[in-house]
């Protein structure tokens, strides 16, 4: 099971990597065909529903996110955002791609990806659009900023850690700080060195226009009579309180998403011509991205259901020796890189995690940088198929799922090397 279930990702990834198969159809009949072929059968029909049920609160959530955040930029609550950083920034690709990543890593606070994902590239692609700079950009500038500041305690990777292992969710944190600072400079870094690439592709020189004529052009088209200007401070009223629910689990995020959706949609486009005239617009994004989520259902179901990915984890724990226990905090920081990667966060932290924790304490190592070393691998992570966010960004920027994971795969390998380094020199773990 555990060939079968390397095979199935080993597949899945090269097929849309090479685009031969669109992400949907790949998470839907990859898995299938490799169930029939480990003999799974009939079981596979309650597998696909398990899985699907278990993704559907975040397919709920993210088709309503996406039609709020979309009336949000109809509505022109970003547009003062968009000015501000045109004016500032210019047309210099350098200051934009600083302020990109100032920007996600402010909005990475509330701990949820997707949000980040949406405010960001919302914001920011028109201006990337207005002078040409490469899109992708703004995603690899989320990945790397976001990662670094989802190990808030709110975040998901610091409490499935706690969790699993019985540790105090605020010791991990505390102690990942320094690291995670460390890879925040290597996301500036690597802001810059986008920003001076893009400068000399696009042949920038100060004071010169760098407006697109047929993006300007477009621009300059746009129907604004959807936006409500005079609306602005209510709007950025009613996020701020949709941030405050999440972070307070006042409700749940679909629940919450719902209901600020709904009241957007009632505060800026009372009449119900208007309601379905924005809701039109912007579904056909939504179903899309929906789409996806239910077909990750379908390949996370089989993956979990036929018993892969334990024979899998095995396999992979198999090969530690046992002259290299007292190095498994070390070695669970490197093992992050792959294995967060193929597997869900679940499996991850409530299956492998635990197994690695009580093999490094026969060798002394503590719990806690187990822990901590867990966490390493969040920026690649960050590119796996098995998670939302990185379909709702490719989606949002209209690229395909495997040229963005391609684009970013390197820079994303790097920060979770500078975060392991960063971990060693401040002795987050050992």
């Amino acid at each position: 099971m555990a060939w079968i279930g390397f095979g199935m990702v080993i597949t899945f990834m090269v097929l849309i990597m090479t685009k031969r198969l669109s992400a949907v159809v790949a998470l839907t009949l990859v898995p299938v065909a490799f169930g029939l072929a480990a003999g799974l059968g009939g079981e596979m029909g309650g597998m696909i529903m398990g899985g699907m049920r278990q993704v559907a609160p975040v397919a709920i959530m993210l088709i309503f996110a996406i039609l709020l955040f979309s009336i949000m930029y109809d509505a022109g609550l970003f547009e003062p955002l968009v000015k501000a950083i045109t004016r500032s920034a210019g047309n210099d690709p350098l200051r934009i791609t600083l302020a990109t990543a100032f920007l996600s890593a402010v909005t990475s606070l509330d701990g949820d990806g997707t949000t980040t994902v949406l405010i960001v590239v919302t914001a920011f692609l028109p201006v990337y659009l207005r002078i040409g700079m490469n899109p992708l950009i703004i995603a690899v500038l989320i990945l790397l900023t976001n990662t670094m500041i989802n190990i808030v305690p709110w975040g998901g990777p610091s409490a499935r850690a706690a969790s699993a292992l019985n540790l105090d969710v605020m010791d991990i944190f505390v102690g990942l700080i320094p690291a995670a600072m460390l890879g925040l400079v290597y996301a500036g870094g690597m802001a810059w060195w986008f920003g001076l690439r893009e400068r000399k592709r696009l042949g920038w020189v100060a004071g010169r226009n760098m407006l697109l004529p047929e993006i300007g052009k477009k621009v300059a088209e746009i129907d604004r009579s959807h936006q409500r200007p005079k609306l602005v401070w209510v709007n950025l009223a009613l996020m701020c309180g949709m941030a405050a629910a999440m972070g307070t689990g006042l409700g749940p995020l679909p629940a919450v998403m719902v209901v600020t959706f709904a009241l957007a949609l009632v505060i800026n486009y009372p009449r119900l011509a208007e309601q379905k005239k924005r809701i039109a617009a912007h579904s056909a994004n939504a179903i899309t991205v929906a789409m996806l989520i239910f077909a990750a259902g379908v390949f996370t179901g089989i993956l979990t259901g036929s018993g892969m990915v334990d024979a899998m984890a095995a396999s992979i724990l198999a090969i530690i020796p046992d002259s290299a226990g007292s190095s498994m905090a070390l070695i669970t920081a490197f093992a992050s890189l792959p294995i967060t990667f193929f597997i869900s966060d679940d499996a991850y932290y409530f299956g492998i995690i635990p197994i690695l924790a009580a093999a490094g304490a026969e060798y002394g190592v503590d719990p806690m940088h187990i822990a901590r070393a867990s966490m390493m691998g969040q920026p690649v992570r960050a590119l796996s198929p098995l998670i939302a966010p990185i379909y709702v960004i490719a989606g949002l920027l209209t690229k395909e799922v495997g040229e963005l994971q391609k684009f970013a795969l390197l820079p994303a390998i790097g920060a979770s090397l500078v975060f392991i380094v960063g971990a060693l020199l401040t002795g987050a773990i050992s």
